[in-house]
């Protein structure tokens, strides 16, 4: 974590010590970006997944981080696309691995987007 955050955070923990109903923080930039971001995700009624330095996540949430249903989340596991490991009778998915699937994904997505334009422009389909 970069010391600019370091810093918003312990004034951010510092005007909630004050156990006021409202504060007002002066938080960097980059801070805010990621406050907003979290907000925006929030009023869209979206999940947001905090793993505070956990390094493994559910199956919900890694569905949440997916975007897609905790069954297609499943499926991508025991088709042994997105590594797991069994902590008693519960799932976990390392953020890590969720990261790479993202990764291999989004290159799949290009490549097949390439290749369908360049069907396109081959069929005179694409002006």
């Amino acid at each position: 974590m970069s010391p600019v955050l370091v810093e918003d955070a312990k004034r951010v923990r510092r005007a909630l010590a004050d156990a006021r109903d409202q504060s007002a923080v002066v938080l960097s930039r980059e801070a805010l970006e990621r406050i907003a971001q979290w907000l925006d995700a929030e009023t869209q009624g979206q999940k947001v997944v905090i793993t505070e330095g956990l390094r493994e996540v559910t199956p919900t949430d890694a569905a949440a981080m997916l975007g897609m249903s905790r069954t297609q989340v499943r499926k991508l596991m025991d088709e042994g696309k997105l590594p797991f490991r069994m902590v008693g009778t519960h799932h976990r998915i390392r953020v890590d691995a969720i990261n790479a699937w993202l990764k291999i994904e989004d290159a799949r997505q290009e490549a097949a987007m390439a290749e369908l334009m360049a069907l396109q422009n081959e069929l005179g389909l694409f002006e």
